[in-house]
């Protein structure tokens, strides 16, 4: 099945009004016959499924998602950002039909009833394998969220409930885990691995949208209605889009980049994040926690764990410090450079840099224990803009675009900041420390090492 690329936006449009014939009737049925349960959310109004989808949401698996917030610690700095894995997931897949519905009427039919209900049951249950407490455990030695969500979505009772919507359990979780492999047909299995992870995605225009409307900031509001619109459907790069469409995905970038900067990894939110890190790694490192453990946890059993295996160790004084809210101080912020962060990437070695800098703190006289002191570098973050625009005959990244790869290089750039964060209690020596300067120059001077 060839791309859907037209002479001209005009001619495009035209075709979409006309040519009525080329419209997929059947999918169209699909996606707006049955769903006759309604869910209320905050952000999209009514949100229908069928009875079948609807079970789904009621099961143990997605219960959990309800016992999971959204953003881990950002309520600490937004109180409002009290939203949980599970209403985004009913966003992603509201946005999901939606998508679907829209290019069904511009001639997908490659998709079939048991494809199209499969990727529904992939956005409404993308997140099941996801862990607690945000982004804190992304860096460990630890399966991705995505190979968890695919064997969740294989074992019962996801597998029967997915078959009992028409949808086919091995082609959903290989939707989501790029790991595996369905047995059906492939184009078909790229075509919704596209729709779910892009640029233009449901799971992004869900939670900037989501994430912004909670937190109460504007930077995150984008307006979907359009941009489902004006998608064209293509089986090998999932979506394309116009050239009227470049100011939306530039929107999306610009907001992507204003939401990690100011909430997402806000220097409160970076320190609870890299307090809990730093507990589970000293956890797992010493034996006291198996990886196996950290699987399906919510946010209450993650600090239950935490409790019951460490003791009195440095990990439950982390812990118990986050869960108070005494979050450790920013003592430092060290700007990007490649070597730095080639230096502190490995999350496994930070330790070893962190007893360096604390080592330099007590020979100044402040006494810093092994659990004073951490140190922050970001998880990897990309700006996604793989799409091609049709009118224009080349990629995003070689359009009429603002956003050239040296501007969303410079996004990276100023979002990667490291930090050292200090217990509270030390603060204020630390402050009035004649030798702070010195430290602190050190500590570039290794981290270049």
């Amino acid at each position: 099945m060839p791309c859907l690329h037209f002479k001209s936006i005009i001619e495009y449009s035209a075709a979409i009004i006309y040519n009525v014939s080329a419209m997929n009737v059947s999918t169209q049925a699909i996606l707006s016959e049955g769903f006759s349960c309604p869910i209320r959310d905050v952000l999209w109004g009514h949100v229908y499924f069928t009875p079948e989808l609807a079970a789904l949401t009621n099961s143990a698996p997605f219960a959990r998602l309800h016992r999971i917030l959204q953003l881990g610690p950002v309520y600490r700095v937004y109180p409002g950002a009290t939203h949980t894995r599970a209403s985004h997931s009913i966003g992603v897949y509201h946005l999901g039909r939606r998508l679907l519905q829209n290019l069904a009427e511009r001639g997908a039919d490659w998709m079939s009833r048991e494809g199209a209900l499969s990727f529904l049951c992939a956005c409404l249950l993308h997140d099941l394998g996801h862990f607690p407490y945000t982004h804190s455990l992304k860096e460990l030695s630890l399966r991705s969220h995505e190979s968890l969500t695919g064997s969740i979505i294989l074992a019962e009772p996801i597998k029967s409930l997915v078959g009992n919507c028409g949808a086919d359990p091995a082609l959903t979780a290989a939707i989501v885990d790029k790991e595996l492999i369905s047995n059906g047909n492939s184009t078909e299995l790229h075509f919704y691995r596209k729709l779910l992870s892009g640029c233009l995605d449901p799971d992004k225009l869900d939670y900037l949208n989501r994430d912004a409307r909670y937190c109460g900031v504007p930077y995150g509001v984008q307006d979907v209605d359009f941009i489902l619109s004006r998608l064209i459907p293509c089986p090998e790069r999932g979506t394309d889009i116009d050239s009227r469409l470049i100011p939306n995905v530039e929107a999306i970038l610009f907001a992507k980049y204003l939401m990690y900067r100011t909430v997402y990894w806000h220097r409160q939110v970076r320190a609870a994040t890299s307090m809990i890190k730093k507990a589970l790694l000293d956890s797992l490192e010493s034996g006291k926690i198996a990886g196996e453990e950290l699987y399906g946890l919510d946010d209450q059993g993650l600090f239950d764990l935490l409790r019951a295996k460490t003791g009195r160790q440095e990990a439950r004084i982390l812990a118990e410090a986050v869960w108070k809210g005494e979050l450790f101080a920013a003592a430092a912020e060290l700007p990007f450079t490649e070597a730095a962060h080639a230096c502190l990437r490995d999350v496994s070695q930070r330790s070893r840099y962190e007893e360096q800098l604390a080592g330099e703190f007590r020979r100044a006289g402040i006494p810093l224990a092994p659990d004073d002191l951490v140190i922050d570098i970001p998880e990897p973050v990309s700006f996604e803009t793989g799409l091609f625009v049709f009118d224009e005959h080349r990629s995003f990244a070689e359009s009429s675009s603002a956003f050239k790869a040296e501007t969303l290089d410079s996004f990276v750039n100023t979002l990667y900041t490291i930090r050292i964060f200090i217990n509270p209690d030390f603060c204020e020596k630390i402050e009035t420390l004649p030798e702070l300067y010195d430290i602190l120059t050190i500590g570039k001077l290794w981290l270049r090492s």
